[in-house]
């Protein structure tokens, strides 16, 4: 059996979210594998026959009176698409193209907008695009309802053909209508489609001892990744203080990347387990005794956009200590689904488990919450002409006792013009001090942290 446990497949959910994005398949079986033995609670099958009968009525109704003919195969294959999205929003039926659609987002590469999306009351919501993506670069921001796809409007779109639509040869464009919390008229944006080649891990120093690194998503390498980032920038004089781990935005993965992330910065005790009715569904996960991090103070950022394999590296290292998480309440998304090959091109997703942190939190529609709440803002200047006059100003003030030669008198300096107001609802690109107001709290707590550090 192939572990790749991926978050979400194309859909996320969110409140009442219909998903569609990367997405936790915890097991991805060969095809023609057996299938899966029946759980020990079943019962033998019995089906209710009022309801059978309806359903071929329902049946033969829409094949001889339909406005236009419909052969069995497409009305059978639509029937179960609709008993599997009925259960929840993360199961569903998985055709031919699905499954090429799952070995892309496997290996990191697709085609399309790059956005990770769900469905809420009929529309399309963005939950994050993605870093560098066609759709980041339009300026398409989480928490955007697209209301139209070309002239189509999303109210009459379904789950697959939303994948369709947003998906497609890279270089063709399409017409998105967006409408944004805050603005009060729906406005167009055009987006071009490309191969979507998601970068995982990015780092940096963002002063001398403090790293920074960004997690885009999960993908099949990121848990090596990590360790190779932190041995870079700890080098061999551990010159590393502390470190922010940036889970903003980021909607899942593959679960085995979220273990080795989480790993990496502890050395022993549960990682995250699952809990289902079969008993290959039940896996627990442990952290190995190597220490890459070295102890390292962190703190991980998250937002509501941080969701699945996010939540069980934010969950994981809260629960052991090892972090302090910061920022807002994450998504929510806490169940598995496992892949069910039915023939050798066509299979069924279907929510088979829950996982949970060391502690046995379920995260499964409660999210991850901050240990400090640091809401999205800007620090920006504010002119303060008293400052610019000091007592060395003054006339006939007392030298400082350190000099050694007197100084000659300065004249005072006029009092500073206070600096004109931006328009209302704008601010100038020089009064901006700090764009990054969740990045900029942890960085100070970080330098908190190693300052009372060295104080001891």
């Amino acid at each position: 059996m192939l572990q790749l446990a991926r978050f979400s497949h194309r859909l996320i959910p969110a409140s009442n979210l219909t998903a569609l994005a990367l997405g936790l398949l915890l097991a991805l079986p060969a095809c023609g594998q057996a299938p899966a033995k029946e759980p020990t609670d079943s019962k033998p099958l019995s089906l209710p026959m009022d309801e059978v009968r309806i359903f071929a009525q329902v049946l033969n109704q829409v094949r001889e009176a339909y406005v236009e003919p419909i052969d069995d195969k497409t009305l059978l294959e639509n029937a179960v698409k609709g008993m599997l999205a009925g259960i929840d929003p993360h199961s569903s039926y998985m055709a031919k193209s699905d499954y090429a659609d799952l070995q892309e987002t496997t290996t990191g590469e697709f085609g399309g907008l790059g956005v990770e999306v769900g469905i809420e009351n009929g529309l399309i919501k963005i939950v994050a695009p993605i870093d560098d993506s066609p759709a980041a670069r339009a300026g398409i921001q989480a928490g955007d309802l697209i209301i139209k796809l070309d002239d189509t409007p999303t109210q009459e779109v379904t789950m697959g053909d939303t994948t369709e639509l947003l998906r497609g040869a890279p270089g063709t464009t399409i017409r998105l209508t967006i409408a944004r919390p805050g603005v009060n008229e729906p406005f167009e944006v055009k987006v071009t489609r490309e191969i979507i080649k998601a970068r995982s891990l990015r780092y940096r120093e963002l002063e001398p001892g403090i790293g920074y690194v960004r997690i885009a998503q999960f993908s099949a390498n990121t848990g090596t990744e990590m360790v190779d980032a932190l041995n870079k920038m700890q080098g061999d004089s551990n010159k590393l203080k502390g470190m922010v781990m940036d889970l903003r935005n980021n909607p899942g993965g593959v679960l085995q990347a979220a273990v080795g992330v989480v790993d990496a910065f502890i050395t022993n005790g549960l990682i995250v387990y699952t809990k289902g009715r079969l008993p290959n569904s039940n896996l627990r996960f442990e952290a190995t005794p190597d220490d890459p991090s070295r102890g390292i103070p962190l703190v991980v950022l998250i937002n509501g956009g941080s969701a699945s394999a996010s939540e069980i590296v934010a969950g994981a290292l809260q629960d052991h200590k090892r972090a302090i998480i910061m920022g807002t309440r994450s998504f929510g998304k806490g169940s598995v689904q496992t892949v069910l090959p039915l023939t050798n091109d066509r299979a069924i997703k279907l929510t088979t488990s829950l996982y949970f942190t060391p502690n046995g939190r379920s995260i499964q529609a409660e999210g991850i919450k901050p240990d400090i709440v640091v809401d999205r803002g800007q620090v920006t200047k504010i002119a303060d002409s008293i400052a610019a006059y000091r007592e060395a100003d003054l006339s006939k003030h007392l030298a400082n006792a350190n000099d050694t030669k007197p100084e000659e008198k300065k004249a005072a300096p006029a009092p500073a013009k206070p600096a004109a107001a931006a328009p209302k609802g704008k601010t100038t690109a020089e009064e901006v001090l700090v764009p990054d107001y969740q990045l900029n709290e942890a960085l100070n707590l970080l330098k908190g942290l190693a300052l009372a550090q060295s104080l001891k």
